[in-house]
Order: C-alpha cells, then sequence, then structure tokens
C-alpha cells in the first residue's frame, strides 16, 4: 500500500457525492412542482470504503497511481424510483444536463446478471471546484427500483458476509428472490395509474387539510378567537365521523368558508389602515 493520505484523496469525492446528492433531490422537486409527479423517490450517495477501493483495485488490477481513472465507482449516487418505467425518464434527464458527462451507461435491467442483479448504471465525469481548482472526478450512478434496491442490499450484504463465495443454496434463492422482485416490478407497472391515481388524491387531500388547519390558526391574528374555536369544533366532527374515510368535501367546504372569513378580515385592516 502507498503512503497516501487518503482524507485528502477523497475530499474531492466527498464534494461531488454531496453536490449531486442535492441536484438531484432540486430535480425531483422541480419535477413534482411542473408535472405533480416526479419519476425520483429518493436519492441516496456514500463513498466507497478505503479498503473497499483497494479490494477493487487488486481484483482489476489496477495500479495504486491509477485509482482516479481505474476505479470508477469510489463515489457513488442512487436514486430510486417507484417504477421501471421511470429509471429511463432519469437517465434521460441525467443524459441532457450541462453540470456532468456521461462516459458510458451499463443496462443491468434489459441484461440482468445471472445472479437476479438489476439495476442501470452511469459512469459520469463530475467537475468539481476545490481550493485548488477544479477536478474531474469520476462517478456512478444507479438508478433502480425499490424492490431492485432491497435486493442489491441484501446480496451486497450476503457477499460480503460469504467474501463473494456464496454457498450455492443461497446463491439459488436469492437468484428467486430477484425473479420475486422483478415480478413485484412486473404487477406495480401493470397498476401503475391507479397507484399515481392514489397517491395523488391522498397528496390533494392532505395539502388541503394543511390549509384548513393554517387558515383556522391565522383566525387568532384576527382577534376571531370565538371563530376559531367554530371552526375547529366543525373540522373535529368532520374528522371523526367515519374514521380513515374522511367527507373531503365538507373539509373542502369548510376551508372555503373560513378563507372568506379572513379575506372579510384582512380587507377591515387594510381600510383602516387607509
Amino acid at each position: 500500500m502507498d503512503g497516501r493520505d487518503w482524507g485528502t484523496f477523497l475530499l474531492p469525492y466527498e464534494q461531488a457525492v454531496e453536490e449531486l446528492k442535492v441536484k438531484f433531490k432540486t430535480m425531483r422537486s422541480e419535477l413534482k412542482k411542473r408535472e405533480e409527479y416526479a419519476p425520483i423517490e429518493f436519492v441516496t450517495g456514500r463513498i466507497k470504503r478505503i479498503s473497499s477501493i483497494l479490494d477493487k483495485a487488486k481484483r482489476l488490477n489496477v495500479p495504486m497511481d491509477q485509482l482516479e481513472t481505474g476505479i470508477e465507482d469510489i463515489a457513488g449516487i442512487r436514486i430510486m424510483c417507484q417504477f421501471v418505467e421511470d429509471i429511463r425518464r432519469v437517465a434521460e434527464y441525467i443524459r441532457g444536463r450541462k453540470d456532468l458527462k456521461v462516459l458510458y451507461e451499463k443496462d443491468y435491467i434489459t441484461n440482468y446478471k445471472d445472479s437476479g442483479y438489476r439495476s442501470f448504471h452511469m459512469i459520469v465525469e463530475y467537475p468539481v471546484q476545490t481550493a485548488l481548482g477544479q477536478k474531474i472526478v469520476l462517478a456512478e450512478i444507479q438508478i433502480r427500483t425499490l424492490a431492485m434496491n432491497f435486493w442489491a442490499t441484501i446480496e451486497h450484504s450476503l457477499s460480503y458476509k460469504y467474501r463473494e463465495s456464496l454457498p450455492d443454496e443461497i446463491r439459488n434463492r436469492l437468484k428467486k428472490a430477484g425473479e420475486a422482485a422483478n415480478t413485484l416490478d412486473n404487477e406495480m407497472s401493470s397498476i401503475r395509474e391507479d397507484i399515481l391515481e392514489a397517491q395523488k388524491q391522498f397528496e390533494d387531500n392532505s395539502n388541503i387539510t394543511s390549509q384548513l388547519l393554517n387558515a383556522m390558526h391565522q383566525l387568532y391574528f384576527y382577534h376571531m378567537v370565538n371563530e376559531a374555536i367554530e371552526y375547529q369544533a366543525r373540522f373535529n366532527t368532520i374528522w371523526q365521523q367515519q374514521g380513515q374515510d374522511h367527507d373531503m368535501e365538507a373539509v373542502k367546504e369548510l376551508l372555503t368558508e373560513v378563507k372568506e372569513l379572513l379575506d372579510t378580515a384582512k380587507k377591515k385592516v387594510r381600510d383602516h389602515e387607509i
């Protein structure tokens, strides 16, 4: 092993991971606002452990002075999606970005591994602005569904335990589990529209409820304590009527009433100021 300062060596990779995580999370938020649905469920990132870097360098015969170009996944980003269809869409967004360069892709979904591993990998060059100037680092972006990620996480743990020499029984059972995960993804895709509609309805209802609670709270600022207490009581009655199957039409009507009352109160304040 060479005598390099690993902390200094990994600094630009750590920076790349943090910046890319922020950028993809921002992408998720923007897509959600623009299209009411984001193909990105959540984003994680990690720096490869030093021991793992050394093991991979040994396995691939990468010289110690060529780690920066020979090991492509020292910086790793993982993007999780709900549906298989979302993976292609996210990959297309990444290809169109100007702040990184896609070197090549590995499609382990169409061409899944014998072990059962499925994922979509993109190797990218990413420019990091360090204290000493710009540095180009390699990073691996993995895009996969939640089911794919669950399987891959378990498989990785077992491979680490058995030093990548899995017993045949566990290997076979993992392969069956991989097939089951793929079946799950296919089933979820077949009812994708129903799932998205249900999720949107739940989110819309949650937003309406939050708006109503915030509006009722604002009544106190205009010294309408009795009105706030009355509306809170009416809301509680609606919310407790049918357990979890709440009457959202009644909640919407209540929200309209409270907003109209607030608008009147705000107009009185403005007129008084004039």
